[in-house]
């Protein structure tokens, strides 16, 4: 009998017997956004039996939000990768990989037997079922299921309807149903190993009336039903209705979630208004001329931040017992990604010019389409900001970010004839209309019309706030 060995790894008892173990130091799935649930290895940055120092970074894992580097808290070797690059959906704490310490036997290090195979990786059962899967469809045409005469036939409701939509035989299904009935499931099993489903002639449309009589339409084959949309079976890709399933990423499971959360526990409220641009237009062609090239959208962030700290009312977060004011104003940008939105922050946006809001925009933006967004750039904001202006969107309602108040959706900039109060003429307006959506437990319709009313004044007269400090 081999000797039982008792050691102890990060105040866990585990028994080993192996006389010649190393203990592991494990390395786990860890939480790197409040958000995360799970995640995915995207690549491994050190190998099997290459020395790590604390503070090294070990892996690139993709997140609910983006992908993060994984670093090291321990000094050792790495010894054992148990979930390989591309492995997907990996809970938190799952065991990812296994350190020894420096000096130790790397190759001898101990697999704790509950974690020794990766969850990831396929048994030799499964991988034969996997094997004869890849088989079965092979270009090679199945057999076909042999016809059962015995005994009158009984169909369900729904195999009918599925035998008759793509024109297979009842006879070749096998009854498994109660008293011989063939049921949905059968016909789903016959439709899948059939070489090619039948298409099932189009019924004919019968002509109008006439005024006098009308024809008696023609009567349908034999055994057929009206012409219906053909039933949505997976698995047969170019057969018609069917369809492929396309696995949702992390981002956008976690944006799934929010979005069904914020429509559904927080009550909306909308509220909109028109801009005048001439001034913000008639700005960014003088800074241009000094080489200072700003955007749009970098004034109405400034815009939102300045009116936010004149309006502390609507700087405020919901949590579970009312509303939390908060001292700074961190404006969340709406930044479109492949992956998904996201919402990097710049901070402290009351107390920046526009042409460092600028700055700070642009580096967000590419650190988010990249996926190298750091958590605390996008987490934590007090007010988010949407534009699709630059999509040619005149205006739109934009959902909530939990636990924010507001959001403020931006459109597109448009010329509008308007009567001059001044001399009763026409003159032409450069006008934007900005949504407000705004939580109604924290901001009520008076407020947000207040904020709006103040947001245009100071949009209108950037000269007073789009360089203050």
């Amino acid at each position: 009998m081999k000797p039982l060995t008792l050691c102890a790894v990060e105040n866990h008892m585990l028994f080993s017997f192996s006389p010649l173990g190393v203990s592991p130091l494990k390395v786990q799935m860890p939480a790197l956004s409040p958000t995360m649930e799970e995640g995915n290895i995207v690549k491994w940055l050190k190998k099997e039996g290459e020395a790590v120092a604390a503070g090294d970074a070990l892996c690139e894992i993709e997140t609910d939000k983006a992908v993060v580097t994984m670093e090291s808290n321990d000094d050792g070797v790495l010894a054992k990768i148990l979930m390989e690059e591309g492995s997907r959906n990996v809970r938190l704490g799952t065991l990812i990989a296994l350190m020894v310490e420096e000096g130790q036997d790397w190759k001898q290090v101990e697999i704790p037997s509950s974690d020794a195979a990766p969850p990831s990786e396929a048994t030799p059962a499964t991988k034969a079922v996997a094997t004869s899967v890849v088989t079965s469809s092979a270009p090679s045409p199945p057999s076909a299921p042999k016809p059962v005469t015995s005994g009158p036939l009984r169909l369900s409701p729904a195999a009918r309807h599925i035998l008759d939509t793509h024109g297979l035989d009842p006879k070749l299904a096998t009854p498994t149903g109660p008293r011989g009935i063939i049921t949905k499931e059968d016909a789903l099993n016959l439709l899948k190993a059939s070489p090619a489903p039948k298409a099932v002639p189009s019924v004919v449309a019968s002509t109008p009336p006439s005024p006098i009589s009308a024809p008696a339409a023609s009567p349908l084959p034999p055994g057929s039903r009206p012409n219906i949309p053909p039933l949505s079976v997976p698995g047969k890709p170019g057969a018609p209705g069917t369809f492929t399933e396309v696995p949702a990423s992390n981002v956008r499971r976690v944006i799934a979630q929010r979005l069904t959360q914020s429509k559904t526990t927080i009550p909306h409220s909308y509220a909109s208004i028109d801009c005048d641009m001439a001034a913000v237009m008639q700005l960014r062609k003088d800074l241009a001329k000094e080489q200072i090239k700003v955007s749009v959208n970098d004034f109405i962030i400034k815009a939102a931040a300045v009116t936010l700290r004149e309006m502390p009312e609507v700087n405020v977060t919901w949590s579970g017992d009312g509303a939390r004011a908060l001292d700074s104003v961190h404006i969340s940008i709406a930044v479109a990604t492949d992956k998904g939105l996201i919402t990097p922050i710049i901070k402290d946006a009351a107390n920046k010019g526009v042409q460092e809001i600028s700055s700070n925009a642009k580096a967000l933006a590419q650190k988010a389409r990249d996926g190298k967004l750091l958590p605390e750039e996008y987490q934590g904001g007090s007010f988010s900001i949407s534009n699709l202006g630059m999509f040619g969107i005149s205006g739109f309602s934009a959902v909530i970010n939990p636990p924010q108040a507001c959001i403020l959706a931006v459109g597109t900039s448009r010329a509008e004839l308007h009567l001059c109060e001044d001399d009763q003429t026409l003159c032409t307006k450069q006008l934007m209309t900005i949504t407000l959506s705004s939580d109604g437990r924290l901001v009520d319709d008076e407020l947000a019309s207040r904020f709006l009313d103040k947001f245009r004044a100071n949009l209108e007269k950037p000269q007073r706030m789009a360089l203050a400090l």
